[in-house]
């Protein structure tokens, strides 16, 4: 069983002293977190959870999602007046940081609260916001993403599936891939072609629906890890009708929209902390002397702290309605990347010492597994480099 930890971040969530929106104050954020705290540790001494790592990919737990909407913590950015709580994308990335240190069951909710959210919020309709966001806000309602497809990935520009107007709505046909979570989930925004592609401009023609995935022509098949897991799969949308009511935002508007959604989800400290219980139970064998000490370990829990601080800016920036792209890009390549460094280093090490604990060596043994998708979801590395080099001026 992995222990209870938390990053020591007390000082490092001062609020930004923008006058474009209210920000929460140091003390309301320092109450905040210690809140989260005290109910994660009660919930592990209580046995309502096993903390894992990569918990927000693979830890599905209804009933915990509930816990946190009871408690407030779901549906923290969604205005009051469409049913959610009105807090601060910065109030949201202290409890989900906290969740994360703990190694928490958040998969259920984590895409509906973490991207869909907003999405609505700022691009469906009054019909849609009312449907949607009070069920994300009260843990009833879980999304995935309907986004990458083979041989497309991360080029979300030159995605195949497409949708033909029909009567009353489109009908969408196509393959997404590495949808994580879509066997359990309730619906998800697919991006799909409405114009043919227009070499002078690739982003041009693209739109987005809300597909709900127990609709008739939804066909789900799993993708089995090589460590036996099953969080991804592949979806089928064959003649899929979605009626003119479920178009998200705007026909042709589509790229807009999903790099703005993007910003979303490339950001937030899951990008970072995926393996953040196997660095800090390092620290434990390194302090009981079952692990050499070792100059890397100090190099990656600085790279931690930076991270914490990149991401949590672009809470600040989202904070302010602004778009995030190229910063969580930054933050996502230079987060997954970290956590692959992190189990590569530990790895190597338990492989030179007979002393470390079984529960270390399982810990890190997960670690592995994960660690292939860490710099591929969200976004290829190689993908991500070329957006922040475009949004640099660079390319």
């Amino acid at each position: 069983m992995i222990t209870v930890r938390h990053l020591p971040l007390s000082g490092s969530d001062a609020p930004d002293s923008s006058p474009v929106s209210e920000q929460p104050s140091q003390e309301q954020l320092d109450e905040l977190r210690g809140e989260v705290r005290a109910f994660l540790n009660d919930c592990v001494a209580e046995g309502v959870f096993t903390p894992a790592v990569d918990c927000w990919l693979t830890g599905w737990d209804p009933d915990f999602s509930r816990m946190l909407a009871e408690q407030g913590w779901l549906g923290m950015t969604i205005p009051v007046e469409l049913g959610g709580h009105g807090r601060g994308f910065v109030e949201r990335f202290v409890v989900t940081e906290e969740l994360l240190a703990v190694g928490a069951p958040v998969a259920a909710h984590w895409i509906a609260d973490r991207q869909a959210a907003p999405t609505f919020v700022r691009f469906g309709t009054d019909a849609q916001k009312a449907r949607f966001l009070p069920a994300i806000t009260a843990g009833e309602l879980f999304w995935a993403i309907g986004m990458s497809e083979s041989e497309s990935g991360s080029d979300l520009a030159s995605v195949r599936t497409k949708a033909t107007r029909v009567e009353n709505g489109w009908q969408i046909s196509g393959t997404k891939l590495w949808t994580s979570g879509a066997h359990l989930a309730h619906g998800f925004f697919a991006l799909a072609r409405t114009e043919p592609v227009d070499p002078a401009n690739r982003h041009a023609g693209l739109s987005q629906f809300i597909v709900m995935l127990d609709s008739p022509g939804v066909e789900i098949s799993p993708i089995i890890t090589m460590g036996g897991d099953h969080h991804f799969n592949e979806v089928r949308l064959d003649g899929v009708f979605v009626p003119d009511d479920l178009v998200l935002g705007t026909i042709g508007d589509g790229w807009h929209q999903v790099t703005s959604e993007l910003g979303f989800e490339r950001s937030g400290p899951e990008r970072f902390m995926s393996t953040f219980g196997v660095l800090a139970s390092a620290c434990d064998e390194i302090s009981a002397g079952r692990l050499p000490a070792d100059p890397s370990v100090g190099q990656l829990t600085a790279r931690m702290f930076g991270l914490h601080q990149l991401s949590r800016n672009v809470a600040t920036t989202l904070s302010h309605g602004e778009d995030a792209d190229v910063e969580a890009a930054v933050v996502k390549m230079l987060g997954t990347r970290t956590e692959g460094d992190i189990v590569d280093l530990f790895d190597l090490m338990i492989d030179d010492s007979d002393a470390a604990s079984a529960d270390f060596r399982r810990e890190v043994d997960v670690g592995v597994t994960q660690r292939p998708g860490f710099t591929l979801r969200g976004g290829t590395t190689e993908v991500l480099r070329g957006v922040i080099a475009r949004g640099l001026g660079m390319r």
